[in-house]
């Protein structure tokens, strides 16, 4: 299939529930790290985690009180638990379709745009051999609001010099939806977080899905 994206769009894609169907690792790490402090992990704590900054998931879960040097390091801690977790496997989390969606929008202009730390959107996009597809990266720690906020994706649109009405995200969580809508992109949803994604313009399984490239085929530039 040859690429039919408009000339001048641009795709910014999330990372974790989007790219990669990693929630399932997140999910399992989290509830062995905070064992280690005594806290049982609860399914609304799991729900909280979706889509937000490390440090808002840490104050979430241990209290606003924490410390920010404590909170940085138990969520650096963390994360390492889940890099370990999926040394080795990253390919057979990536989400069913994504390189070959990759491949055939090439030559479209193209980033991630991440609340996730930047050690492992690295790690990801290097141990699956996908940054050479990616003009830009940005992650959670690049910008002073994390999603819900605009902010990562308005800088995500900059970089790629590119109106961000221009601009199609690819999103899994509320939040992300959130910021893209509130940055005035349009939305795909990826229903691997939430079958029901409010403010998206459709929702698929997976990259696999045939109405995705229907629908991006209609796409045009906003101006």
């Amino acid at each position: 299939m040859d690429n039919r994206l408009a000339p001048g769009l641009a795709l910014i894609f999330d990372m974790d529930g989007v790219m990669v169907d990693s929630n399932g690792v997140h999910r399992e790490t989290w509830t062995l790290f905070n064992r280690r402090f005594g806290l049982e992990t609860t399914e609304a704590m799991l729900q909280f985690m979706y889509g937000r900054r490390n440090d808002e998931i840490v104050r979430g879960f241990f209290g606003e009180d924490l410390p920010a040097e404590e909170v940085a390091a138990r969520g650096a801690s963390k994360e390492r638990l889940f890099r370990a977790s999926m040394a080795g496997r990253v390919e057979e989390f990536l989400t069913p379709g994504l390189r070959g969606f990759l491949e055939r929008h090439r030559e479209a202009c193209m980033a991630v745009a991440s609340n996730a730390e930047p050690e492992n959107v690295r790690f990801i996009l290097e141990e699956a051999g996908l940054a050479p597809y990616f003009r830009a990266v940005v992650d959670g720690h690049q910008v002073r609001r994390p999603k819900p906020f605009p902010d990562i994706y308005l800088r995500a649109a900059e970089l790629l010099d590119t109106p961000p009405a221009d601009c199609i995200v690819f999103e899994d969580s509320h939040s992300g939806v959130q910021a893209a809508r509130a940055a005035g992109m349009r939305v795909a949803g990826i229903g691997s977080t939430h079958a029901d994604l409010p403010g998206a313009a459709l929702t698929v399984d997976s990259f696999l899905s045939p109405e995705l490239e229907v629908w991006l085929e209609a796409q045009s530039r906003a101006v």
